[in-house]
């Protein structure tokens, strides 16, 4: 990504960009940039570990509904209350 200014010209990437302006920040508001980037990405990877596991369930369970039980409620033997 490209960032212009009004006349239209390059001024810097964004990650240029970024870097600039985290220079610019003290030593303790870089560090709480870098859990807020830490943080980010630790949502970033847990959704992305919540969204395979959906969609294998999805997967496994697709055409089940189709199915005929095997088995009925008469085929129980033991029941716990």
């Amino acid at each position: 990504m490209i960032l212009n200014n009004i006349n239209g010209g390059i001024i810097m990437s964004l990650t240029e960009t970024i870097i600039k302006d985290l220079q610019a920040l003290s030593e303790s508001k870089q560090v709480e940039v870098l859990d807020f980037v830490q943080y980010l990405r630790s949502k970033s990877e847990k959704q992305e570990i919540k969204d395979w596991a959906d969609l294998s369930l999805s997967t496994a369970m697709r055409g089940m509904e189709d199915e005929q039980a095997l088995h009925s409620l008469h085929d129980i033997k033991e029941s716990f209350s």
